[in-house]
């Protein structure tokens, strides 16, 4: 058998977990002397409460090397194969430790670590394909390529509500956040080869800055796979959210449109409000 593994920067609802027979491998949320687990024992508001109370963005870290062995070994156990997927090496360790934990397994040969690339659920529709290509028999080889293949093609993006959260982390200068949120500017950030960049920026209130965003989304949109589309956020209004929906619906493209909370490694980053939508363009 396969077995489909993810960290838990893929941001997928445990509905779609249990759904596709996917594990999760939990990151680390650190706020001040306290470790915590990503998914597991810290929701984004309690992180959003400390950062805030404390002026400062809490630290994350790759999975425990102990955890990673935990969670494989009854899987190689079995006599499994296993595909692994990690938010983008750039961004962090998680793939490293992957493949250690194989090594330490003795396994290597029957486990492999895909780095998305990516982070959220730009990791999630790779996560999502891979599991219907195991359900449908395909070898793990054949698995592994497709997803290289499909990895290009990921689009992510998203808007965020404040400049704080980003600038806290040392991904916005101070100068800027101040200004953006005098200005009550919104930048998009789009994820192109591992990384993060800022592209455009929008002005106003958040939900005339989340609406213009994903309607300058169309063309892509309309060269989507429509299987499914991701609409994540970080905790943003429900009538954003419902209005991005109807527009999404409106286009008549995706046979799925799936709503999910990112999780606390994305939030502590990107802070409340932030929205993005996620699909892979036709090859």
């Amino acid at each position: 058998m396969i077995k489909i593994i993810s960290d838990s920067t893929c941001d997928l609802s445990k509905d779609i977990l249990e759904k596709y027979d996917v594990d999760i491998l939990p990151l680390h949320i650190i706020l001040g002397d306290e470790e915590y687990l990503d998914g597991k024992n810290i929701t984004p508001e309690e992180i959003y409460r400390w950062a805030d109370e404390h002026a400062t963005t809490p630290k994350t870290s790759a999975p425990a090397l102990e955890d990673a062995i935990n969670l494989m070994k009854p899987y190689i156990d079995r006599g499994d194969e296993l595909i692994c997927f990690s938010i983008s090496n750039s961004m962090s360790s998680s793939g490293q430790v992957m493949m250690m934990a194989a090594e330490e397994l003795e396994a290597s040969n029957r486990v492999h670590v895909i780095d998305s690339a990516n982070l959220s659920t730009g990791i999630g529709l790779l996560v999502v394909e891979a599991a219907i290509l195991a359900k449908e028999g395909k070898r793990a080889a054949e698995i592994v390529q497709t997803i290289e293949e499909y990895k290009p093609y990921v689009r992510a993006s998203f808007v965020v509500d404040t400049l704080v959260y980003l600038h806290r982390g040392g991904r916005c200068s101070g100068v800027a956040a101040l200004v953006g949120g005098a200005l009550k500017l919104h930048p998009q950030i789009v994820v192109e080869q591992g990384a993060m960049h800022p592209a455009k920026k929008y002005r106003g209130k958040i939900k005339t800055a989340v609406l213009s965003y994903v309607k300058d989304q169309e063309e892509g949109l309309r060269r989507a796979k429509k299987d499914r589309i991701f609409i994540t956020h970080s905790g943003c209004d429900v009538q954003i959210v419902g209005e991005v929906r109807a527009y999404l619906e409106s286009l008549g493209i995706f046979d799925e449109i799936i709503e999910t909370r990112a999780g606390g490694v994305i939030s502590s980053h990107c802070g409340p409000g932030t929205l993005g939508v996620l699909y892979i363009e036709q090859k």
